[in-house]
């Protein structure tokens, strides 16, 4: 077994400024003034991060709610736990207003009110993330005492909000090109440091180790799945299985640097590859290569999907059980908006997307190939390290 050197990794900037913070503000509060709304308010971790750059792991326990507003002028409002206070005061947040959470009975949800009712209104309405890929991260009742006891009426913001961070700022692309990188290099030396007999198991976890010392902060996701000559699922493993002569393994990785994601995978034959699978994996490279041809600014995700698709179709694919064939990417493994033939989200420069196209070429066997590129002025970019156009051979 080979063993591989690690680079020294050279690191971004942590963070952000202050003037990416009050550019987010600025936008968002622009559509709400389009949107009659005179404050939103948000729950989950990325997107209590993306307005107040309060970063913690602590999001992992789900005992205690957390609360940013962001009213129509001015900073947004943190209302959180008294145990985040330090922590969101090294943020540009300087409106903070705690309570000794955990309190079941009450937990931020009285004082929380009293906020948004001290709020100047204009609209009358609040908007609240309500629809596809949104979630409310408090319990049920809490939102309907909120919503009962707050003077403004609910309005959905979620579009608002999956619009507005579709679309990065060069700061946050460099995050995601320097995850997609170290995973890219991770991946490169994997195919070289495995060998027929190992189990999934065994690979996945120096992948992860390898992963971390190359200047990964971590890897919340890494799934693999093997078979003969191809597998049959994407999301489940690793697992004890041991690799033989013939097989086929995926490995997807989200891997994050700074808050941001890295989502793509890479396709291993052990031993030899079978000429169904080798056809297969070509019209998965060419498939990936029209994707990457076609998506520009002005072009509908929708226009995507149909280029890549026209060419799994005539390279024998008998279906796609994934349901798109990619996605957006940035502070979650996967975004808004889909890479399907009924979404016609346009592209715009800045945009990160991933482009997955997978095909089923044989009953129980499938391939899937996935790369991460940005939407420029012009055209688009890889941020990943493209991979070879022949499925790397394990012996």
């Amino acid at each position: 077994m080979l063993t591989m050197e690690k680079p020294v990794s050279v690191s971004l900037q942590r963070g952000f400024p202050q003037a990416e913070f009050e550019q987010r503000t600025s936008r968002v509060q622009a559509a709400m003034h389009q949107a009659r709304l005179d404050a939103l308010l948000v729950t989950t971790e990325p997107e209590v991060r993306y307005f107040s750059g309060f970063h913690t792991q602590f999001f992992e326990s789900p005992t205690r709610p957390w609360f940013v507003v962001v009213p129509l002028e001015g900073k947004p409002i943190a209302v959180i736990p008294e145990i985040g206070l330090a922590g969101m005061q090294a943020t540009w947040l300087d409106s903070i207003h705690t309570w000794p959470s955990p309190q079941p009975g009450d937990d931020g949800i009285s004082l929380l009110t009293s906020v948004l009712n001290a709020l100047p209104t204009r609209f009358g309405q609040l908007g609240l993330p309500l629809g596809p890929e949104s979630v409310l991260r408090m319990p049920v009742a809490d939102v309907n005492t909120l919503t009962d006891a707050v003077s403004l009426e609910v309005a959905d913001c979620a579009q608002m909000l999956l619009s507005l961070r579709f679309i990065k700022s060069t700061a946050e692309i460099e995050k995601v090109r320097r995850a997609c990188e170290i995973t890219s290099e991770a991946f490169a030396a994997l195919a070289q440091n495995m060998a027929v007999g190992d189990t999934e198991i065994e690979i996945s976890r120096r992948l992860r180790i390898d992963l971390l010392q190359r200047g990964a902060d971590s890897t919340p996701f890494l799934v693999a799945g093997s078979g003969p000559g191809g597998y049959d699922s994407i999301i489940m493993g690793p697992t004890e299985k041991r690799l033989a002569s013939g097989d086929v393994l995926i490995i997807d990785t989200g891997t994050v640097y700074d808050g941001y994601f890295c989502d793509f995978d890479r396709n291993f034959a052990f031993g030899q590859l079978a000429e169904d699978a080798h056809r297969a994996n070509e019209a998965l490279y060419r498939a990936t290569d029209a994707g990457f041809a076609t998506a520009r600014p002005g072009v509908p995700m929708s226009e995507v999907w149909s280029a890549m698709w026209a060419v799994l179709e005539a390279g024998g694919a008998l279906g796609n059980s994934v349901g798109r064939m990619g996605h957006g990417l940035g502070m979650q493994l996967t975004e808004w908006p889909s890479i399907r033939p009924d979404d016609y989200t346009v592209l715009e420069a800045g945009a990160v997307i991933t482009l997955e196209p997978g095909m089923t070429f044989a009953p129980g066997r499938q391939l899937v190939h996935e790369e991460n590129i940005v939407i420029t002025q012009d055209g688009a970019e890889y941020l990943t390290h493209r991979a070879s156009p022949e499925m790397p051979v394990v012996s």
